[in-house]
């Protein structure tokens, strides 16, 4: 008996060896690349809604100090933070002076919390609520430099100061290619207010949150500023051409770009040979459109030939549908030049009746070119690449195990003969 648990426990332990020798990890490589200090501006709706008592038997206006009190504590330190009003000063009813009435209380920059909470703390639920502006001057203040730019903007109620809307104004600002998000929250928020909330942040791939309760008006704005100090790849702005030989060259990056409905939009790539091009893209729908729609993404010869496609579909469910392709290019034995390789990005989306066209859908492309795989042939082997060894090595494993186990089974079935 203890012979067989002897033999029984050695198979297991080579059965572990031979996993643990086949599936060890890849040390990582990681990106020690200086990050831009990140700049966020917190946006206050001062208006006189504010002075509602409705958010835990208190103002509004009264929670949302608390809220920036609290996170102007827990602020990290890289963090340049700035605070924007808007309807703070203004008491008359001249709605051409209202819609003026937005104001940096404090400027983007390191912070001295001392002097912010002071800035804060004199507020008083006043006038008009001109969001659109606020939002043109929060973008301006942010303007400038790299890294992360956030806009937090916290209102109770809808834009006063129309026809410039808010949700145009913050897909101009998207469209500009500057890499800023705004998130927005609603305090106690009725539908109107929160469509048009959700539509500012959808329009830049922000947040929406309804807040009801002071705990989670400072959770919430606290977790966006700590979101501005992670690291990120911040996206270069570019823009497509109508036909490959005017594209713009690009190199291994993230791009943003604008793509009108239906539109095509071309962009060129260099690959040497022995390299391969990873490319991926997203449109969003940042507005009302038509369901069933589709984003093709070609990679094609400056001769017009197909090379390879990636594309996909959408039914309304999702507000964006992505896509992406691999082109292999083999090595060769002499000096070959590098194969320039036209990137072709096509939608079908349709706007909604009454839907603005422009600015443009926003178009996320990224652009990978890498050392190709040692036997291009085997890229297109059920997508392995690479894996063709480790699946080799799990069949051996198998083999060897399924051996070992079939010669234990006749070992036993002797040894219970003879006995």
């Amino acid at each position: 008996m203890i012979r067989r648990q002897r033999l029984a426990a050695g198979v297991c332990a080579l059965l572990a060896a031979l996993t643990a020798g086949i599936a060890f990890p890849a040390g990582a490589v990681a990106d020690e690349t200086e990050q831009a200090a990140p700049k966020v501006e917190l946006v206050l709706d001062v208006s006189g809604s504010m002075r509602t008592r409705d958010i835990d038997g208190g103002t509004r206006m009264a929670a949302a100090k608390q809220a920036f009190n609290e996170v102007l504590d827990a602020t990290p330190e890289e963090v340049r933070l700035g605070i924007r009003t808007l309807g703070a000063n203004y008491r008359g009813n001249d709605r051409k002076e209202g819609c003026k009435d937005t104001e940096q209380l404090y400027p983007v920059g390191p912070l001295d919390r001392t002097d912010a909470k002071t800035a804060v703390a004199t507020l008083a639920p006043t006038g008009w609520t001109p969001i659109g502006p606020a939002l043109l001057k929060a973008a301006a203040d942010l303007n400038g430099g790299d890294g992360t730019r956030r806009i937090v903007l916290i209102s109770d109620g809808e834009d006063t100061c129309q026809p410039l809307d808010p949700c145009e104004v913050a897909r101009e600002i998207a469209a500009k290619g500057i890499g800023l998000t705004i998130d927005t929250l609603g305090l106690v928020p009725d539908a109107k207010t929160r469509d048009q909330l959700s539509c500012i942040a959808d329009a830049t791939g922000g947040t929406y949150t309804s807040v009801r309760h002071k705990e989670e008006l400072t959770d919430r704005v606290g977790d966006l500023v700590d979101r501005a100090a992670d690291p990120v790849v911040t996206p270069v702005a570019t823009e497509g051409a109508a036909q490959c030989a005017k594209a713009p060259a690009l190199k291994s990056g993230l791009y943003t770009d604008r793509e009108e409905f239906g539109q095509q939009r071309w962009y060129r790539v260099d690959v040497e040979p022995g390299q391969e091009l990873r490319a991926s893209v997203s449109v969003a729908d940042d507005r009302a459109v038509h369901p069933d729609y589709g984003v093709l993404l070609r990679a094609v010869t400056v001769h017009g030939r197909e090379i390879v496609r990636g594309e996909a579909a959408g039914t309304g469910r999702t507000d964006t549908v992505s896509t992406g392709l691999r082109y292999p290019r083999p090595d060769s034995d002499d000096d070959a030049p590098a194969e320039t390789v036209c990137l072709q990005v096509t939608n079908s989306f349709s706007a909604a009746t009454g839907v603005k066209t422009t600015p443009g859908l926003p178009l996320e492309l990224t652009v990978d070119v890498v050392d190709g795989p040692s036997g291009h042939h085997d890229v297109a082997s059920f997508g392995l690449g690479r894996g063709w060894w480790l699946l080799g090595a799990l069949v051996l494993a198998g083999f060897l195990a399924g051996l070992l186990w079939g010669w234990l089974s006749r070992w036993r079935v002797a040894v219970w003969r003879t006995n």
